[in-house]
């Protein structure tokens, strides 16, 4: 089996007036090795400067690197800066989110527009670590984090990415189901247990009362049927698949 990839992906929630909330989703470019045409979270691997940035701001906290992983993430493939401090303008995270993708440092980009981080705007959710044979397995982080109010209206990135919608996590399911999207195991899982939250607040409530634990699917025969499982004491309403169904990444 390979060894895991570190990564941290960012469940964003955008408060409506007539419904639940809705959800940040990225589709992302069939070219790519991993979840090829898949929606998932806006995220990607623990890069090195993102767990040096973290020994310099925060070494007390473990997961301090996957927190600014998500942080940078979200900004490069959706333009939306969450956890800076003070809440930079449209015209800023434009230019740190070419920056970026020129491959220039996050802390000296936070240096240049006199922002720093509040890691505490994220919220654990989840972290997923698979077991199977694929090219790649990620490590991952699930956060949560409500969109701000001044936030600039998202935009995809046209790279890793190729389309961006705002969605509740019913409506994703749906247009699954429908075979109008395709979304790999975790995620499903993880927008099943979404789908239920009314608000923001009833997330965080749910967060809390589940702690984290790294969550690697297995497969178990059901009534003569192989299913890939979770744990059933997580939070998820719905912890197996039939195996043939499941889609891996």
């Amino acid at each position: 089996m390979p060894d895991a990839i570190p990564a941290a992906t960012l469940i964003v929630f955008r408060e409506t007036s007539f419904g639940p909330p809705e959800i940040l989703m990225v589709e992302r470019a069939r070219a790519m090795a991993f979840a090829a045409g898949a929606l998932v979270f806006p995220g990607g691997r623990i890069d090195p400067g993102d767990v040096a940035l973290a020994a310099a701001i925060a070494p007390e906290r473990h997961d301090a690197a996957a927190r600014i992983a998500a942080i940078r993430e979200t900004i490069e493939e959706a333009g939306i800066a969450i956890g800076l401090v003070p809440p930079p303008s449209p015209q800023a995270i434009a230019t740190m989110r070419a920056a970026l993708h020129a491959g220039q440092a996050f802390g000296d980009l936070l240096d240049a527009i006199g922002a720093t981080l509040d890691l505490y705007a994220l919220v654990v959710f989840a972290r997923w670590l698979p077991a199977h044979a694929h090219a790649r397995i990620f490590d991952t982080h699930f956060y949560l984090a409500r969109l701000p109010a001044d936030a600039p209206p998202a935009t995809v990135d046209t790279t890793e990415n190729v389309h961006l919608r705002w969605a509740t996590a019913s409506q994703v399911l749906t247009d699954a189901d429908a075979g109008a999207a395709t979304i790999i195991f975790p995620t499903r899982r993880n927008l099943e247990r979404l789908a239920g939250f009314a608000n923001f607040a009833a997330a965080l409530a749910d967060a809390g009362e589940h702690p984290v634990r790294t969550i690697t699917p297995f497969v178990e025969a059901r009534e003569g049927i192989d299913h890939l499982c979770i744990p059933d004491d997580l939070g998820y309403p719905i912890t197996s698949e039939p195996f043939s169904a499941a889609v891996r990444g």
